[in-house]
């Protein structure tokens, strides 16, 4: 049985090694509400894919961003914890987005993220965009 969570952040997949454990699947996208998926009652974007995958799991209805902008939320769900506490966080007159892949920056090498817990228990790890 497939467990999905939607959330608004950038895709990330966990995919069990086990058949014992469950499998999870976490969408992060910039820019998705929640009503622009057929599986929350959208009826003229077609989303069948993640319609059947939400049929077979969970859908989580409630979500809440630490931030209004994408990379410190992507901070805060990579680790679990606010964007202020790694460094990520917009202060008053700040920009703090990565927007280029070469710009410096990004999670401090000491952050602990989800997928390292999630790969020590045993589950193999992705991320696909």
């Amino acid at each position: 049985m497939w467990r999905i969570l939607c959330s608004v952040l950038f895709p990330f997949f966990l995919i069990s090694v086990t058949s014992a454990k469950p499998n999870i699947i976490v969408f992060v996208v910039d820019d998705l509400g929640i009503a622009d998926l057929g599986c929350f009652g959208n009826d003229t974007i077609k989303t069948p894919n993640i319609d059947r995958l939400a049929e077979e799991g969970a859908r989580l209805r409630h979500d809440v961003t630490p931030d209004s902008m994408c990379t410190p939320n992507r901070a805060a769900f990579l680790t679990g914890r606010y964007p202020i506490r790694s460094g990520l966080a917009a202060g008053k007159g700040q920009l703090r987005v990565i927007a280029f892949t070469a710009a410096s920056g990004g999670l401090p090498q000491n952050e602990t993220t989800f997928a390292e817990i999630a790969s020590a228990a045993g589950y193999r790890t992705g991320w696909f965009l």
